[in-house]
């Protein structure tokens, strides 16, 4: 079994985040991570933070604000990007990546509404946030499915996984 795969049975019980038809219609009363674990379409997102020892942080006190990529989004990435991102040798590139999609703070869609602005985010850099043609993007991600809630935050699901330039 390969390493993402174990990394991915793991994990899979620590993270995932909502898919696009999860609406939460209740308070949140589950952390960031808890809230992830129940979607099933972020299983390669929970391997790449067990992988990153950031479970721990994400089920903090927070608030945060997480742009959460889908396995789909991860499968964009070319061949084996995810394996060697997995590799203990790497994890310092991986927790700049995933850091990348944290921003400190709840941020909720309709304060971005009709805005473009940048937001710093855990890694140090920004990300452009565009809320004025209809829908949201952050850099050149789409969000798909917005305003998750956590008791520690919120959740952005997003299409594209967001690379930090070097």
């Amino acid at each position: 079994m390969s390493a993402r795969s174990l990394l991915g049975l793991g994990f899979a019980c620590l993270v995932a985040v909502a898919s696009p038809s999860f609406a939460q219609t209740a308070p949140a009363k589950l952390d960031i991570v808890d809230t992830a674990v129940g979607a099933g379409q972020f299983k390669t997102l929970a391997a790449a933070l067990g992988a990153a020892g950031l479970v721990a942080t994400l089920k903090g006190p927070g608030p945060f604000t997480v742009f959460a990529p889908t396995d789909a989004a991860f499968a964009k990435l070319p061949a084996g990007t995810v394996e060697t991102l997995l590799k203990p040798e790497n994890k310092a590139k991986l927790v700049s990546i995933l850091t990348y999609h944290v921003v400190a703070g709840k941020v909720m869609s309709a304060s971005l509404a009709g805005k473009v602005t940048e937001a710093k985010t855990v890694e140090g850099m920004t990300v452009k946030i565009d809320a004025t043609k209809g829908g949201v993007s952050v850099n050149d991600a789409k969000v798909v499915a917005a305003d998750i809630g956590a008791t520690n935050g919120v959740i952005h699901v997003i299409d594209t996984v967001l690379i930090p330039k070097s």
